[in-house]
């Protein structure tokens, strides 16, 4: 008997992961996407991979582009991944950077710029790969999600384990 869809996004859901937004340029005009879905594949050559539903805009602009950045988002960018998730912010300052011909969001807690690797078809999305072509690394604390909300590292963390101040 197959699960439901509900089902599985509940038993997913309880899967931490990090908040990404994937960007790109469409006829010269900077787009976005907020994205959860997002692994690295290989090391060598680097590899990673992001899952985009078939529906969605930036779909379109990733199946038209030969690259893309993803921007691995920080603590306070939370504003930023609801904006590119469909609630957009009239108001809302997005500071923007280029790597490797790219845009990419100022404020990320790190940044790759991609080539276009292969696509796969995925049922309802489309697995994208990419190669890594360019990287930017920052010191700040990435954004967590978890269980439908946002969350810092920390939120996680089993007390015991911060009460042995031992680093994960």
């Amino acid at each position: 008997m197959p699960i439901s869809s509900q089902e599985f996004r509940a038993a997913l859901g309880r899967f931490a992961s990090g908040v990404t937004i994937i960007t790109a340029l469409q006829d010269g005009e900077k787009r976005g996407m907020t994205a959860s879905a997002f692994v690295s594949v290989s090391m060598n050559p680097p590899l990673i991979l992001i899952s985009v539903d078939k529906r969605a805009v930036m779909h379109a602009v990733l199946e038209e582009g030969e690259a893309f950045a993803v921007n691995i988002l920080s603590q306070s960018q939370q504003l930023l991944s609801n904006h590119f998730a469909g609630r957009p912010d009239a108001g809302l300052n997005i500071a923007w950077n280029e790597l490797g011909g790219l845009p990419v969001l100022s404020g990320a807690a790190a940044q790759l710029a991609c080539s276009k690797y292969q696509t796969y078809e995925g049922g309802d999305h489309t697995l994208f790969v990419g190669e890594v072509q360019a990287t930017y690394i920052s010191d700040k604390v990435p954004l967590a999600y978890f269980g439908g909300t946002y969350r810092g590292l920390t939120d996680v963390l089993p007390p015991e384990v911060e009460k042995m101040g031992v680093l994960l």
